[in-house]
């Protein structure tokens, strides 16, 4: 038997877009069909979020109407999502808790993300990221849901858990933020059950495709 080299997939697409919302809504969708015709097994949800913001930060702080590259690249566990624009004014995430709306794109970048960044580029600058791909979603899903929950208890209470009773905390934080989001929801002329529903579907979806 010959022993060739195992190649992982590589596969990359370049969409050019300009910055308006109008656009960015059709970039997101352009992204999904892409990732859809290459078979790629990632959450889609996900990669349309990360596209959304990466390209509505261009809109935000480099202008509307300015000249945009979005890029997605396929290479074995991970796609790469890279957004271009021509300002080479780096972007800075705000500190947690910050009520500035600049920066708050780039933390919701990060906790989606196993990795993000930022290049300088002959004609400007790169922000990217990279999320999994294959069947590491529902172990990020519970990173993502531990990290929400440790920001949301230091949120009430001004401070960290002392390690003794970080599950505890986390247990009580994970109730109360759920009884927070269906306020949340119900202020919003929303059906809380619906909520709940929607959430339990997207659970048992995933638990049994696991």
């Amino acid at each position: 038997m010959s022993d060739y080299p195992v190649v992982e997939p590589r596969l990359r697409c370049v969409l050019p877009f300009e910055a308006v919302p109008a656009e960015v809504h059709q970039l997101r969708r352009r992204a999904v069909v892409q990732l859809s015709q290459w078979g790629t097994p990632v959450a889609a949800d996900e990669a349309q979020l990360l596209v959304t913001e990466l390209a509505t930060n261009v809109v935000k702080h480099v202008g509307e109407r300015a000249s945009a590259t979005l890029v997605l690249e396929w290479c074995g566990e991970r796609l790469r999502i890279e957004v271009h624009d021509k300002s080479r004014a780096m972007p800075t995430p705000n500190p947690e808790g910050s009520d500035a709306e600049c920066g708050r794109g780039l933390h919701l970048v990060a906790a989606l993300a196993v990795e993000w960044g930022a290049v300088l580029t002959a004609a400007g600058k790169a922000v990217w990221c990279e999320i999994p791909t294959g069947g590491g979603r529902a172990c990020r899903r519970i990173e993502r849901a531990a990290e929400a929950l440790e920001r949301y208890q230091t949120a009430r209470s001004g401070a960290g858990l002392p390690s003794g009773r970080r599950e505890t905390g986390l247990d009580e934080a994970a109730v109360e933020l759920i009884a927070d989001l269906l306020h949340w929801s119900n202020a919003r002329g929303h059906d809380p059950d619906d909520f709940l529903d929607l959430a339990q579907m997207y659970y048992e979806a995933e638990a049994d495709a696991a």
